[in-house]
């Protein structure tokens, strides 16, 4: 079911000779704004205004280019985007969308079931491997880390490493921010914690990591309660571990009551990364193109960092000098995500089913 590649290359390729359609790879940026600008609009879906800073993103790319933006389906999930595409494939009109913005998993799904069209955006080397596809069918727009989230007027000394959570002085402090058995931000915590016990080794990171919740709750550390914004700020679950744009949005919605620090472990450093693609029958080729062009700029990779969300371009960006000091100063350390690590498909798939089968064995604390 993999995409055929040679096909996808050469409609490409027949395309860049035909009036209005889809500008080669090799097109210039002034050429691929006039082929954008002829199509006059763009059609994007599943992208709440309050996500990432896609707000002022979607309105800085209108002001730059003067395209009309069609909006579909702001709260539609991973799954929904990838129907509109199905249910679409001959509509050339606003509801038919151009671009998909979906977890890792559904870029190579979308993939091999010929869905997209490939394209490599001009910052395409500062794109991590791990997080792109080779051909250039989806890449990875934007990632969080899991982190601690600490309420700092119960919490008086912060955890640095996942180990420190296991001190006689975090008893009765840590909760997942979901149900390890079912919810995709809690599978990754176990697994980032195995991961730090395991030295790296994926391979090992599930069941060092159920071995780990198992040691927490055994000391009394762990807290079977799903951790939120409000539990946090209650004190029953001073330390939560999430993804570090939910909490730094709290500590901002908390405003000071209470203090929240959001701390980077030092080791075990795991990305969840959504990822970008153009659809295979976009009604708009040349403006998808150029909206990924400007996702992919500094200027889309700054949009989305103002919303808490790490560009994938973070850490090239970050060296370069090209992040301003007040943004900078609004995240943790900017070193702490040059370990961060990208778990493939694969990788996910083990862990998960372990993590979610092997939890009530190893751990026997019921979240809820």
């Amino acid at each position: 079911m993999r995409h055929n590649l040679k096909r996808g290359v050469c409609a490409v390729a027949l395309l860049s000779f035909l009036p209005g359609a889809a500008l080669a790879q090799t097109a210039s940026m002034d050429e691929l704004v006039k082929a954008a600008k002829a199509e006059g609009q763009l059609t994007t879906i599943a992208l709440p205004h309050d996500w990432c800073g896609y707000g002022a993103v979607i309105e800085g790319f209108k002001a730059k280019y003067g395209l009309q933006v069609n909006e579909l389906n702001p709260d539609a999930g991973s799954g929904d985007e990838i129907e509109a595409i199905k249910a679409n494939k001959g509509n050339t009109g606003p509801q038919a969308p151009d671009v998909i913005d979906v977890g890792l998993s559904f870029g190579p799904m979308a993939k091999a079931e010929g869905l997209t069209q490939p394209y490599k955006v001009s910052t395409w080397d500062e794109i991590p491997d791990d997080a792109k596809d080779a051909e250039g069918h989806w890449y990875g727009d934007y990632y969080g880390v899991l982190a601690f989230q600490v309420n700092k007027d119960i919490v008086e000394t912060m955890p640095q490493d996942w180990a420190d959570l296991l001190k006689p002085e975090y008893a009765n402090s840590v909760a997942l921010a979901g149900d390890p058995r079912s919810a995709n931000q809690a599978i990754q915590g176990v697994y980032a914690a195995g991961l730090s016990r395991a030295g790296g080794d994926a391979s090992k990171a599930a069941a060092e990591g159920l071995a780990f919740f198992g040691e927490l709750n055994k000391a009394g550390n762990f807290v079977p309660v799903i951790g939120k914004s409000a539990s946090l700020a209650q004190g029953t679950t001073p330390i939560i571990v999430r993804w570090d744009y939910n909490a730094l949005s709290d500590r901002d919605t908390l405003k000071g009551n209470p203090q929240v620090e959001v701390v980077v472990p030092k080791t075990g450093v795991v990305a969840g990364v959504y990822v970008q693609a153009i659809s295979a029958f976009a009604p708009h080729p040349n403006a998808a193109k150029l909206w990924m062009e400007y996702l992919y700029s500094d200027e889309g990779q700054l949009g989305w960092l103002k919303g808490y969300c790490h560009p994938i371009r973070f850490n090239a960006m970050a060296k370069a000098g090209k992040i301003p000091q007040d943004l900078l100063d609004k995240l943790p350390p900017a070193a702490a995500y040059e370990a961060a690590v990208f778990p493939t498909l694969a990788e996910q798939e083990a862990s998960k089913k372990e993590i979610t089968e092997k939890w009530d064995a190893a751990v026997g604390a019921n979240v809820q």
